[in-house]
């Protein structure tokens, strides 16, 4: 999964996009931290870079 993918995934679960600092968008929830989420083209994130992330995020794949 690339990090544009992850981007969009974490936006169907309520996440925004906050602001973008360097190459890393900065994903925030209500009453949640934020979740910084890289995006370098289109190479995928290591596997346990990806797993996470979706587990601070609270979503199971």
């Amino acid at each position: 999964m690339t990090g544009k993918q992850l981007k969009k995934l974490l936006e169907e679960h309520g996440w925004c996009l906050d602001r973008v600092s360097g190459s890393h968008y900065i994903m925030i929830h209500e009453g949640r931290r934020s979740i910084p989420v890289p995006v370098h083209g289109s190479t995928d994130l290591p596997k346990g870079l990806l797993h996470a992330i979706l587990k601070q995020a609270k979503i199971k794949e």
